[in-house]
């Protein structure tokens, strides 16, 4: 007896269909989200290379502070007013009492040189600090023996704050803030991978932040020992370099979790745009802040890169002189990076999905591949 034939199940198809063309094949597999992100990724890039580029083509001095001290009053007045007149003005200068004031204030960052001058010879002395930035000691040394020939003067330079041995160029401070704050978004990156990029409830946003503090501890502890210990490239206390590690990375790791929070995983990117984009080329490490253009000069000690390499090198050559500014503006992003996260999940509690996506059109719930060839008489398997 033959047994009755069984109907074939339509075929289960994926795409477009083959008659639809290529067009239709790519519509299809490139999603609107993804063109979207892609469209993101290259204006990122496009920011990235003008703002490098842009901090750094032509670093121009502009009104680095120097204290002008002599045995007369009215020699260093007039010293600090020829100095304060060269053209483009160079040099922000403030006279001081004597030297040993002078040299106060360049240990707590007041000032970023000294010229102590000797009316009853023609050979001056310069104090620089290469601790807040080879560069930055190069040009002083630059605009102010220019200064001295022009006078038929000689010029001495002292280093009062020199950089350790194996510190080149005083940039361990600002490479080491850079490792911190990658790690602090990457952090928040993964959290959102795993777990969606916005937290489904107030409770889940406090785990996150916990975890982020933890990784946060052990980043720091470890930038610290092994700028320090192991490879012996910045001098300064390693609890004090453990502490701005910490909170380095943790404020990193905070506004990235608000911008999740706010914009799904689009936030990672607006992450990268004010951390690496804006805050890396403004943070003052190859080219400390008289140095750079108006606009990332003025921005750079806002931002965490920027914060975080002053107080590095404060804490290496200051004895942690200037740092407490730039630590509150860390900690300022900190709070503000926990508040607007835990903002984000009490409002977004008790909404349907909220706990992942991007914010983009492609977010939108669709009907699961299983119940729509169910539908249409598919085999469930």
């Amino acid at each position: 007896m033959t047994e009755p034939t069984r109907p074939t199940p339509p075929a289960r198809t994926t795409g477009a269909h083959p008659s639809a063309g290529f067009l239709a094949e790519v519509k299809d597999a490139v999603t609107t989200r993804a063109a979207l992100l892609v469209l993101g990724v290259l204006a990122l890039q496009l920011a990235f290379v003008t703002s490098y580029i842009g901090a750094f083509h032509h670093p121009k001095p502009s009104e680095i502070p120097i204290a002008v001290a002599a045995p007369l009053a009215p020699v260093a007045e007039r010293t600090a007013q020829q100095l304060g007149a060269l053209p483009g003005k160079p040099l922000d200068t403030r006279v001081a009492k004597d030297e040993a004031a002078a040299l106060q204030q360049i240990r707590n960052r007041d000032v970023d040189g000294a010229l102590i001058v000797d009316p009853a010879g023609t050979t001056d002395r310069l104090l620089v600090a290469s601790g807040a930035g080879a560069s930055l000691s190069q040009a002083l040394e630059e605009i102010v023996g220019l200064a001295e020939k022009a006078q038929g003067r000689t010029l001495r330079i002292t280093d009062v704050a020199p950089t350790d041995a194996g510190d080149a160029r005083g940039l361990s401070s600002f490479y080491l803030v850079v490792g911190w704050c990658v790690g602090g978004y990457l952090c928040a990156a993964i959290l959102a991978i795993s777990a969606g990029a916005r937290p489904a409830n107030i409770h889940r946003a406090i785990i996150r932040l916990g975890a982020l503090l933890v990784y946060s501890l052990a980043a720091g502890l470890l930038g610290a020992v092994i700028a320090g210990p192991v490879l012996n490239a910045l001098p300064g206390s390693i609890p004090a370099l453990w502490g701005l590690g910490t909170l380095v990375v943790f404020a990193v790791g905070a506004i990235t979790l608000a911008f999740q929070g706010l914009a799904g995983v689009v936030g990672i990117g607006l992450a990268i745009l004010l951390v690496v984009v804006f805050g890396n080329p403004s943070a003052g490490g190859a080219y400390p802040y008289p140095l750079l253009p108006p606009f990332w000069k003025a921005i750079g000690p806002a931002l965490p890169p920027g914060a975080g390499t002053y107080a590095a090198r404060s804490i290496a050559y200051f004895k942690g002189n200037g740092a407490a500014g730039p630590m509150l503006v860390l900690a300022a992003w900190a709070v503000a990076g926990s508040a607007v996260t835990l903002a984000c999940a009490v409002l977004r509690r008790g909404l349907p999905g909220a706990a992942v996506g991007s914010g983009l059109p492609d977010d939108a719930p669709s009907v699961p591949r299983f119940a729509a060839g169910a539908a249409e008489g598919a085999d469930p398997r």
